[in-house]
């Protein structure tokens, strides 16, 4: 039986603090415009892991709790963002934050939606959330073709990574996210993204996900001289791009 979600990185976090992607300066412009972000807003960042959507988040002035249930991520992020004045630090869940009853003005999650059990998220939401409140769910999700190395890398994590295929995040649209913002129309907001990796990031990219094999376990290795030979053929000036499609769903809950 694999792991709880909760428990999923506790292994990974050096190596997510270093090689997942940040937001797009666009996402918090976006945040502003259409729900209302400002520095007098209280806002949940729930799933908040080692503080990358956090720290995003604090740019805009606004108190930001930052709830993970995982106390090695949440450890990362207090050691990056703690000394900013209006970062606030929480262990909980979706579906038991921790904070008061209509508390906060904006909701937030990234790259955690899928994690959540989403009835039980949504009655907690609904429970802090200002009635004028609103929710955004965001996700960079990495483009898996187009290019010789995407190509290739998704075939390395279908052949060595076993979860892979179990645990990839679903692909949400505003169909599939209707019933969670029911009451309320949901809009969609996408933005390129990407990253660019020499061989060390590439490996560390992967690692700090929770389906790949770490050392020891027996795909570990044959994964790794894989990855070696196709970035081999396809680096171009020692990197080779990582791409995502930044998607953020926001509305009222």
């Amino acid at each position: 039986m694999g792991l709880a979600p909760t428990e999923r990185f506790s292994s990974r976090v050096e190596n997510y603090v270093k090689y997942r992607p940040h937001y797009p300066d666009a996402v918090l412009d976006l945040l502003r415009i259409e729900c209302g972000l400002s520095p007098a807003s209280v806002v949940a960042d729930i799933g908040s892991g080692t503080g990358i959507s956090t720290e995003l988040l604090l740019q805009s002035g606004a108190v930001v709790y930052a709830i993970e249930p995982n106390r090695e991520m949440r450890e990362a992020a207090e050691a990056m963002l703690g000394d900013r004045a209006n970062f606030r630090s929480m262990e909980g869940t979706a579906e038991a934050t921790g904070l008061p009853v209509r508390s906060v003005d904006l909701i937030v999650a990234g790259q955690a939606f899928h994690w959540f059990d989403h009835a039980r998220a949504r009655q907690e939401f609904q429970r802090i959330v200002r009635p004028d409140g609103w929710v955004a769910l965001m996700w960079n999700e990495r483009i898996s073709g187009g290019s010789e190395f995407l190509d290739g890398y998704e075939k390395i994590l279908q052949e060595y990574a076993p979860e892979y295929l179990e645990v990839r995040h679903k692909e949400f649209d505003t169909a599939k996210l209707a019933p969670f913002f029911r009451g309320s129309d949901v809009r969609v907001a996408t933005y390129p993204n990407g990253q660019a990796f020499d061989l060390d990031g590439l490996k560390g990219r992967v690692l700090s996900s929770s389906y790949a094999p770490e050392a020891g376990q027996p795909e570990h290795e044959p994964m790794m001289r894989a990855l070696e030979a196709l970035f081999a053929r396809t680096a171009r000036d020692g990197k080779v791009d990582f791409l995502y499609e930044t998607q953020v769903y926001f509305g009222r809950i």
